[in-house]
């Protein structure tokens, strides 16, 4: 495959998708960070081995990591190379966005959940928000208007007829 075709075949550059977020949780602020990552989870994610279904970022000492997020090591990878899937990767941010999510998290009680991780040039970026966790009728609520909204685009679509 020439590299026209594979960037073609993913021209949005996404990598990964948290879909469960949204129904999960209100999503406010968004921050894009980058990822400090080691070279074998670079193939890996080039590969597409990753998920970050459950995954979150915690604060500690006025630095954020990501939690939770599963890069599978390549079969062919170095053998003197120990991989851990599930390590914390530092996330770079800059004082001003880490003092957001700082205060986010300690006056509002909110978490930060990240959402998708993406190609930027050469560069691996996390999308991450700050969020509420949703009760069990707002998540109802949410599904009764996604309903709505698809039948009321059926009916006007067919009276437009």
């Amino acid at each position: 495959m020439s590299k026209s075709n594979k960037n073609k075949a993913n021209s949005t550059g996404t990598i990964a998708l948290n879909k469960k977020a949204r129904h999960e949780f209100h999503l406010y602020d968004k921050f894009e960070a980058g990822i400090a990552l080691q070279g074998w989870e670079i193939k890996s994610i080039r590969a597409g081995k990753v998920n970050i279904t459950d995954t979150y970022v915690i604060l500690q000492n006025g630095e954020a990591y990501l939690i939770g997020c599963k890069i599978q090591p390549l079969n062919q990878a170095s053998s003197h190379v120990f991989c851990d899937v599930e390590r914390s990767r530092k996330l770079l941010l800059n004082k001003r966005e880490l003092d957001r999510l700082i205060g986010g998290r300690d006056r509002e009680g909110m978490t930060i959940v990240a959402t998708a991780m993406y190609w930027k040039k050469c560069w691996v970026k996390l999308e991450c928000y700050l969020a509420k966790g949703k009760k069990e009728h707002d998540k109802r609520d949410t599904v009764k208007d996604r309903d709505w909204a698809r039948e009321k685009e059926r009916l006007m679509k067919h009276t437009a007829r």
